[in-house]
């Protein structure tokens, strides 16, 4: 029962937060921040009265610049009022 418990809880989201932190700074650090994440959650449950619903993965760097970059990208476009034939995109 005991080994079951420990190695879900290090297979959590909560641990790989942990591990990025840790990578970038102290261990000390790393504790607070989880803890202070943790403390986050919990509040939230607890006004909202919801259950916890942990994220199924996160964004890597490069897809966040990605998903930035498209949106800065359809800004443009839109500020230049072009349409998608103008610039030879395939509407359907």
């Amino acid at each position: 029962m005991q080994q079951t418990l420990l190695e879900n809880l290090k297979e959590s989201h909560l641990a790989d937060f942990f591990k990025r932190i840790l990578y970038k700074t102290d261990r000390a650090t790393a504790i607070s921040a989880t803890a202070r994440k943790l403390g986050v959650i919990i509040w939230n449950m607890i006004t909202k009265k919801e259950a916890y619903k942990p994220p199924t993965e996160y964004l890597l760097l490069d897809q966040k610049r990605k998903l930035k970059l498209v949106k800065q990208v359809r800004r443009t476009i839109a500020k230049l009022d072009l349409k998608p034939a103008d610039l030879g995109f395939v509407t359907a």
